[in-house]
């Protein structure tokens, strides 16, 4: 089996603790850019901002008032005892009225604050997607042939998921977190400077505790990571070839080799978790011995007349509010990493290199009679290596053009280059006289017809899947090309008829009744040039006649290009190129090229000897 596709972690652990985040290549880099691509929403960040600021200032207000409140209860009770007065109600209902109110209106600013920023985040994700659809309708070929389709697609889901999430928790909470900090701080100092130094000496404690329960839990992490991979990647490549795990009777070996990486799995996942475990517990001793140390000391400034009573309880939910913006900001921290990765790799995809969609001065396609001329034609995909080296050939309109030869001779480079997805090193392309440069390229595409040896259908009806070659069409003109394509029968014979659905595989019907569904597409379509690659090459000797004729009808007054490897379909072709290590070793028609005693001669004859064998 191939090595398993390793998965990113989620967050192991409270709070995310300890798990292994991935890290952008150039994390200023990284912030800038998604800094300049969240720009166009300044006005409403700002709003946000300030309503962030707001809401926490509220918030932190209310202890010191609410400790008033406290003192006011104590020195009532004092008094009451002593027999000099009582406790002053009306006062304390109108203090704590007060902090309900700022309370509130904190709540209020947050509330505002957090439908803001979800509202950027989501129109961020939105535009994202939708640069990304439109670049990748812009991007050459060989970017996508380069790369596996699970690469392109992370760009899309799981990138932009992570950084539209990043930047609706990362930014606010940033914001709230310093603001918190700063002001918690401010207000301890402004009860007293002891009681707030008392305080800090907790954070050195907690920093080193924190360092090195992370120093030995991140390697479980990234091991739990790992065999995470491990272990999904078995289950996925065993689930898809569970006909070949079978066949072999292989199911011990599979089970064995999967309990191994499981065990793994479950070792480290243990460990990190017992690590990840210990930094709550822990935090909260630590945080109860600064409690301690905080109370000791206030009841001695309140014995000395120092502070009043209600200050000691503002304190206390000063150093709790104290300790979580710091917790919160090493979290901001790994989620904005993990975000400004995600930022690099859809900005790496949205500054790749593009088509040139349009030519200066471009011809128009209107009144092509097809007539295609390869004029010492040279290309490689890669330069320093030439595949096809000198392709010279003219195919008149309405001629049938037949592309033959071994495996990696460069029949279907040449339709590549033909449909622009590639651009000649040397040479020219011309139809009716004009370079194919001369056209825009969606203009250029819209003269060529497809059916390819791998059928394409997208989940929806047949019925809009033959639409699929002319969006505009009627259901009468999609219905006659599935006649013309010989496909209407079978399609009548399906649950709903031409209102059946395709499943995400199209799995629901035969390899062959796919291949005359894209050839109704491409009748529906009645472009002026053709190209067929190898559309009969997966179906049977029954369905490949029934292909055959519904080929015949659709190449009729077309200019067709057939690449095909069963050279019995191409006999009756117009002009058979032979093609072998990129050149045209032969041409003629199948009489002349069999007389010739050749390389066609051979290959036809080859064949012919493996079927009668």
């Amino acid at each position: 089996m191939s090595e398993p596709r390793k998965r990113r972690a989620g967050g192991f652990g409270p709070h995310g603790g300890g798990r292994v985040v991935e890290k952008p290549k150039n994390l200023k880099g990284s912030l800038l850019k998604i800094a300049k691509y969240i720009s166009k929403y300044k006005f409403r960040l700002f709003i946000m901002f300030i309503c962030a600021i707001a809401g926490t200032i509220f918030s932190i207000v209310g202890p010191k008032i609410l400790g008033k409140a406290t003192t006011e209860l104590f020195n009532g009770l004092v008094a009451k005892v002593n027999g000099t007065g009582g406790i002053d109600f009306g006062k304390i209902g109108a203090i704590l009225l007060w902090v309900l109110g700022l309370y509130v209106v904190s709540a209020l600013f947050s509330f505002v604050q957090g439908l803001i920023m979800t509202g950027i985040s989501n129109d961020v994700g939105y535009s994202m997607r939708r640069d990304i659809s439109k670049k990748i309708h812009r991007m050459p070929m060989k970017y996508f042939e380069s790369r596996t389709y699970g690469e392109v697609l992370s760009r899309v889901t799981n990138d932009v998921d992570t950084l539209q999430q990043g930047l609706n928790q990362s930014i606010t909470q940033l914001i709230t977190s310093v603001t918190t900090l700063i002001g918690v701080f401010i207000m301890m100092l402004s009860i007293n400077v002891w009681m707030t130094l008392c305080a800090l000496l907790i954070l050195p404690v907690s920093m080193m505790i924190i360092g090195q329960v992370m120093k030995h839990s991140q390697k479980y992490f990234k091991d739990q990571q790992n065999f995470l991979g491990d272990v999904n990647g078995q289950v996925e490549e065993v689930y898809s070839g569970q006909n070949v795990v079978k066949a072999f009777n292989k199911e011990e070996d599979v089970m064995h080799t999967f309990q191994q990486s499981n065990d793994k799995l479950y070792d480290s996942a243990w460990r990190s978790q017992f690590f990840s475990g210990m930094m709550m517990p822990i935090m909260s001793f630590v945080g109860n011995i600064g409690y301690v140390m905080v109370a000791l000391l206030g009841g001695f400034l309140v014995i000395k007349n120092a502070i009043e009573v209600g200050d000691i309880q503002s304190f206390f939910q000063y150093i709790k509010s104290f300790t979580q913006p710091i917790q919160q900001i090493a979290q901001v921290s790994n989620m904005l990493q993990s975000s400004a990765a995600a930022g690099e790799r859809v900005f790496e995809f949205l500054e790749e290199e593009e088509e040139e969609q349009f030519a200066e001065h471009a011809v128009s396609i209107e009144g092509m009679t097809g007539d295609v001329t390869f004029d010492h034609v040279s290309f490689g995909y890669d330069e320093n290596q030439i595949i096809v080296h000198d392709f010279s050939s003219h195919a008149e309109p309405g001629q049938k053009i037949a592309i033959v030869g071994p495996t990696g001779a460069g029949k279907t480079t040449m339709v590549k280059l033909l449909m622009r997805f590639y651009d000649v090193n040397t040479g020219e392309i011309r139809i009716d006289g004009h370079n194919i440069k001369d056209f825009n390229r969606s203009e250029l595409r819209e003269m060529f017809g497809m059916v390819l040896q791998d059928t394409w259908l997208f989940s929806g009806t047949i019925m809009e899947n033959i639409r699929y070659g002319k969006l505009d069409a009627t259901d009468e003109e999609v219905i006659e090309a599935a006649r013309a394509a010989h496909a209407y029968k079978f399609i009548m014979q399906q649950p709903d008829g031409f209102q059946t659905m395709m499943n995400e595989e199209s799995s629901n019907i035969s390899q062959g009744q796919k291949q005359l569904i894209t050839i109704a597409r491409a009748i529906l379509a009645d472009n002026n040039i053709l190209i067929l690659d190898e559309a009969t090459s997966s179906v049977d000797t029954r369905t490949e006649i029934l292909i055959q004729k519904a080929m015949d009808h659709l190449m009729k007054g077309r200019t067709s290009f057939v690449i095909a490897h069963r050279l019995s379909t191409i006999r009756d072709a117009d002009l058979i190129l032979v093609m072998k290590d990129g050149d045209i070793v032969e041409q003629g028609n199948h009489e002349t090229l069999l007389a010739a005693h050749g390389f066609y001669a051979d290959l036809y004859n080859s064949q012919f000897e493996k079927v009668t064998a």
